[in-house]
């Protein structure tokens, strides 16, 4: 008997296995529904490397729709930025979004380098570094998610608000802090642009938040691996060859 009970697991053990395992499922629900590693953290009370652990890359399959991959605060964020219902897509546009359905991580990892090397700070300015500078929340969230993907720890990255001297400045810094999941006070110094009285800008009224830059701290190795997989996926392409089925005729094209 004494033998037995040796061998055996304590009921101690085999409620924290099962504690565990429920931290992990829990975790890996909350991640497919767009939650950052942050804020499962914070609701599971685990650590951050848990959580990574738990959901890393090979763990889930990302959702593409903007609000999809945005975590709770997020989502408040993109819903309260959202236009009036009359000025929405129309249900053209509604129905092609939903035709992309959920991306594999091999998916976002080539969106995420074209993305950079069409929109993100490049090499003209003979600094390797990874910054990527826009004004629409979609694009700075599925960024997000590709540092994510990469493995780039939170801490490695900063953020600005780069926005005109004329607008709502606090406005803005907490709309980009608040989409990003972060408090405003670790934003950097933000960036006031000049105001130009000759210049008709149209980028004014009470939706104008401005830009966010999002900066990976010693990211001259990444810069360059980004480099060559753009290369790749350029190479890639022009030698691919379009089969029978083209997209063109899945949305009815003439």
């Amino acid at each position: 008997m004494n033998r037995w009970l040796r061998d055996a697991p304590s009921l101690n053990a085999a409620r924290r296995c099962n504690v565990k395992d429920e931290l992990r499922e829990r975790a890996r629900e909350l991640r497919l529904q767009g939650w950052t590693y942050p804020e499962i953290a914070k609701e599971l009370n685990v650590s951050k490397s848990s959580v990574s652990l738990w959901v890393g890359p090979s763990q889930a399959r990302l959702p593409v729709d903007a609000r999809a991959v945005a975590g709770p605060r997020q989502r408040d964020v993109l819903g309260a930025a959202a236009p009036p219902a009359g000025d929405r897509a129309p249900a053209g546009e509604a129905a092609a979004a939903r035709e992309i359905g959920a991306l594999s991580d091999r998916e976002l990892f080539l969106i995420g380098a074209a993305l950079y090397w069409a929109e993100g700070s490049k090499l003209y300015c003979r600094r390797e570094r990874v910054v990527f500078i826009n004004s629409d929340p979609s694009m700075m969230l599925v960024f997000l998610r590709w540092l994510d993907l990469l493995g780039v720890p939170d801490e490695d990255r900063s953020y600005r608000v780069a926005i005109h001297e004329t607008a709502d400045v606090a406005a803005a810094e907490a709309f980009w802090a608040d989409l990003v999941g972060i408090e405003r006070s670790r934003l950097l110094k933000t960036t006031l642009k000049r105001h130009n009285p000759k210049t008709a800008r149209k980028n004014v009224g009470d939706g104008y938040r401005g830009c966010l830059v999002i900066t990976v701290r010693k990211s001259s190795e990444l810069y360059r691996k980004i480099e060559g997989w753009w290369a790749g996926i350029a190479d890639a392409a022009t030698r691919h060859a379009v089969g029978s089925h083209k997209l063109t005729k899945s949305v009815g094209q003439a």
